[in-house]
Parts: structure tokens; C-alpha cells; sequence
């Protein structure tokens, strides 16, 4: 099989396809869309080939036809027609403030007009873009295409400013407007994004984009498939263990076909070490911030039901947790379920094991523990949990809750909430990828947290002693025969039963129980 170049962080089209870089097939995804309607949005989380996607459509629609020779759309496509294309994007830089943003546009408008030999003159940017659209069909005779890429990234970069990114939304308002108003001259229009806001604060001008972001035709528009990378990467597999490709980097999906993320794959096959490389090329700093002031119950982000308008509900006012985990890449739709006829529910969990891991190691620091300490603490249970030695088990958890300064308590709201303890329990056993089942069902009730390591089974359950005050968390896990569900196993099983103090801050109550289970033989 014949290597080709990876195209690592490559996002022009014609690079790609002249240059000896691998490319996987989207090219029905772009017939499919410009034969079935007009405008569209598309949001995909960053480094997604979203601005691959972007570049391919404008080519297409500029009629390079060497370039797509030998893909799919190649023999379907009128290659005589030309038409004008209109590109912007604001992926390069940080817009800080609105002055920012008004050079950024004036920059790209006049890329534009040199692109098309047409001069705005001394028009504002809303008119100058509609003298654009309104010149290039005029001089070209065909409709113009117009593509936007990261519309939203000047917004993203100043949430943590809301008055600053108010007022950027509402310049990006103004210039998005013009699309619509120019309809008549329009032949193609997409844009893409990270986040999806809604059309009251953005697109009030714009409502008529086809939102194809949960569609299961354009599920893998952007990203690899299982497919691609058997047939389109095959030469780069070697001695990686695919099923642990899948586990490490699938699991991406928008209600269809699911997805790796191309950065982790490309930078697998190139380096040959499993990492968190497309986690640790992105900082998570505003969510795990936001997510610890609303003191966000972490075992939740396994199995968070939503709705479709909540996904979509993404604004500086007003930012759902759901939303901002979907549509950041941290949380993908693992199911979609009907309880009654048109109420769709929204199952959302971690597309795969790089993220749950990565995610949870982040959050232990805004659960109050400092980082290098976490590191030191998640080293040492792995021995602990090996060695199956409990009392060690308390004894370093004890130190997790006592390691944490008092005035971190006094001085941030997710310690009071009564998930809090439980939190950290989860994200440490999280953060080390070991299979996890939360709320296990059995025919007797829910175990809290189940875990299985090393061919043992390890039922837990939490209660906080203020809550509960005479409640056991170990004698629920015995009188709820909660071990009966694992016994066919024939592994150990563990019932461990922790319990918290709101006023200690602790780990006030630890017992366990060993049931060596023995299956005899038929």
C-alpha cells in the first residue's frame, strides 16, 4: 500500500490534492447540499474540517475541475458554469475588542474585492459586502456563492467579557444581515461555526439558514469514518491496535454516522502514541470554570438528557451547560429517544475515552484540588486499586478532601452542592479511563458508581451524612443485593460504601466488603 503525506493542520483543498496528502471523500456532501438548497449553517466543534469543508465548496463552485478528478462528485458536477465566490473567514487571530473586528472585516473585504476586481469604494462594511454580492453578479452573470467560516470565533473569544461580546454579535449582526437582503443574487451560502446562537441575538437577519448541524444525511460531513480510515488510511494502521484507535477517538455523532475527530487521528498515525492530542490543543478554561460555579454534578455528564432547543439555545446572556458541552466537542449524542410521539429527547454522553479522561482530569482542579497534587493522587490509586488494599483507599481520599484550603470552601459555590463529594470520587476514577457504569441498574435499585478494573467488580455507594443521618451507604449495598447483578462473573466483587460530611468536608464513614464469587462448573 502506497503512503501518502498526512495532512496535519492542513486546510486548503487544492494542497491536498496536488501535494500527495491523503483526502477523505466528503464530495457527495457537497453535491448533496448544493442541489437540495441555498443557505446553510452547519456548527462542528473546533479543528473538526470545518475550514477543509469551507475550502472544497469554494473550489467546487469556482470550477477548478482538475482538482476533483477521481472523487466522487466529479462526473455529476456541470464543470462549464463558474461562479463568483465570496469568501470570509475569522479563524486567524483574537478580535478583542469591536475596533478589532471592524479592521478584521475591512481586511477581508478588501480580499474580496481584489478576488473579484471590484471596488466598494468608500462604502460602510454592510455596504460595501452588498455592493460586492450585487457587482460580482452583475459582472459574472451567475449568482454568487458565499462562504463563512468560524462566524462566530470573535464572539467565542470575548464570552468572559459578555459587554464586549454583545457588541461584537451585534457588528457581525449587522454583516451577516446583507445575506439575506441580497437573496436575488445569491446562488449558494453556508456558514459554519463552533456554536450555534440563536436567531434572536444573531441571525434575526439570517433566519432562513437550514441548520444541518443534527442531521443524520450530514452526520460525517466533517470528520472520519470507520470506513475512511480502513480504506483511505490503511497504509498508516500498521502495528496500532484498531479496536483501540476506535475506543481512543470515535464516537462523534449528530444523530447518524459517527466520527473521529481528523486532528487525533492524524497526529496518531504520525507520533504512534495514543494522547490527548486534540484535547490538549484547545483550552477548556471558561467551561470548567462556568461548569464549577453552577456546581455541575460531574457524573452527569455521562448521561444528560436534553432537548433540541436547549442544544440550540447558545448566547452571551444565557449559556446552557448542554449546549456549551455539545457544541464545544465535549459531549456528542449517544442516543435519541421518543417517550411520546414528537417529543425527542436528547441522550448526550463522551464520544470516547481521549475526551472522558482528559475532561475529568481537568475538573478535578475546579473541584479545589490542586493539580500536580491530583496527578500524585491519581498515581497512587492505580497501585491501590490493583492491590485491592481499602483501608489505603480512605486513607488517600481522606487526604483528597483535606488537601483542600479552607477559604477555596468559603469561596466557591460548587462546594455546597450536595453532588460535590461524589464529584470527585468519580472524576479521579474518570480521569484514569477505567470502565465506569453510573446509576447500574439491577433488579433491586441503582448502584451509584460501579467499576471494573483488573478483572474485579467495584460497587459504591454515596451518601452525605447530613442528608442521610441514619442511612449506611455499605448495608444499602447489602440489603439492595446490589452484587447478584455480577456474581455470573465469577470475579471478586468489592461493595464499598463511602460517606461524607458537609460540616468535616470529609470522608466521614468507610466500609467495604469482598464477596469472592465461585461459579461451580455444570
Amino acid at each position: 500500500m502506497t503512503r501518502k503525506k498526512l495532512p496535519i493542520g492542513i486546510q486548503t483543498f487544492s494542497e491536498i490534492r496536488t501535494e500527495g496528502y491523503y483526502y477523505a471523500d466528503k464530495t457527495d456532501f457537497c453535491y448533496k447540499l448544493a442541489m437540495q438548497g441555498k443557505y446553510y449553517f452547519l456548527s462542528r466543534p473546533r479543528r473538526f474540517g470545518k475550514s477543509l469543508l469551507i475550502d472544497t465548496l469554494g473550489e467546487l463552485f469556482a470550477g477548478n475541475q482538475t482538482l476533483f478528478e477521481g472523487l466522487s462528485i466529479h462526473d455529476k458536477w456541470d464543470w462549464s458554469v463558474k461562479y463568483p465566490v465570496l469568501r470570509i473567514s475569522f479563524g486567524g487571530g483574537v478580535v478583542k475588542t469591536i475596533e478589532d473586528l471592524n479592521d478584521n472585516i475591512q481586511d477581508l473585504l478588501e480580499v474580496n474585492q481584489k478576488a473579484l476586481n471590484i471596488d466598494c469604494g468608500e462604502r460602510s462594511h454592510k455596504n460595501c459586502f452588498a455592493q460586492l454580492i450585487r457587482a460580482a453578479h452583475e459582472k459574472t452573470g451567475q449568482r454568487v456563492v458565499i462562504l463563512v467560516d468560524e462566524y462566530d470565533k470573535p464572539i467565542l473569544d470575548n464570552l468572559h467579557k459578555p459587554e464586549i461580546a454583545k457588541e461584537i454579535r451585534d457588528g457581525l449582526r449587522n454583516l451577516y444581515s446583507v445575506i439575506k437582503d441580497s437573496d436575488a443574487h445569491v446562488k449558494f451560502a453556508m456558514l459554519t461555526g463552533v456554536s450555534k446562537f440563536s436567531k434572536v441575538s444573531l441571525f434575526s437577519g439570517l433566519n432562513n439558514l437550514r441548520d444541518i448541524t443534527i442531521s443524520r444525511d450530514y452526520s460525517a460531513i466533517c470528520g472520519y469514518t470507520d470506513e475512511d480510515i480502513d480504506t483511505v488510511f490503511a497504509p498508516e494502521i500498521g502495528e496500532l491496535d484498531r479496536e483501540k484507535i476506535r475506543h481512543w477517538y470515535n464516537g462523534y455523532n449528530w444523530t447518524g454516522t459517527s466520527v473521529y475527530n481528523p486532528f487525533d487521528v492524524l497526529l496518531l498515525f504520525e507520533e504512534r502514541l495514543f494522547k490527548a492530542h486534540w484535547f490538549e490543543t484547545g483550552s477548556a478554561t471558561f467551561l470548567i470554570d462556568l461548569l464549577a460555579q453552577r456546581g455541575f454534578f460531574t457524573p452527569n455528564l455521562t448521561n444528560t438528557q436534553t432537548s433540541l432547543e436547549l442544544l440550540s439555545a447558545f448566547d452571551v446572556e444565557k449559556i446552557s451547560n448542554e449546549a456549551l458541552l455539545f457544541q464545544t466537542g465535549y459531549l456528542t449524542i449517544s442516543r435519541v429517544e421518543e417517550p411520546l410521539p414528537n417529543l425527542w429527547i436528547y441522550v448526550l454522553g463522551y464520544p470516547n475515552h481521549e475526551v472522558e479522561t482528559s475532561l475529568n482530569n481537568a475538573l478535578l482542579g475546579a473541584l479545589g484540588l490542586d493539580e500536580q497534587q491530583a496527578l500524585l493522587n491519581r498515581l497512587q490509586l492505580i497501585p491501590i486499586l490493583k492491590n485491592n488494599d481499602f483501608a489505603q483507599m480512605q486513607n488517600l481520599f481522606t487526604a483528597f478532601f483535606a488537601s483542600i484550603p479552607n477559604d477555596w470552601y468559603r469561596n466557591n459555590p460548587i462546594a455546597q452542592y450536595e453532588g460535590y463529594y461524589a464529584s470527585i470520587f468519580y472524576s479521579y476514577f474518570a480521569s484514569l479511563g477505567l470502565e465506569i457504569i453510573l446509576e447500574d441498574v439491577t433488579n433491586f435499585g441503582r448502584i451509584d458508581m460501579t467499576v471494573k478494573f483488573n478483572d474485579n467488580v467495584y460497587l459504591f455507594e454515596f451518601k452525605v451524612v447530613e442528608l442521610v443521618p441514619n442511612g449506611k451507604a455499605l448495608q444499602q449495598l447489602i440489603d439492595k443485593n446490589y452484587a447478584q447483578k455480577y456474581q455470573a462473573l465469577n470475579q471478586p466483587i468489592h461493595l464499598i460504601g463511602v460517606e461524607f460530611s458537609k460540616e468535616a468536608r470529609s470522608v466521614v464513614g468507610f466500609e467495604f466488603l469482598t464477596i469472592l464469587m465461585k461459579i461451580d462448573p455444570i
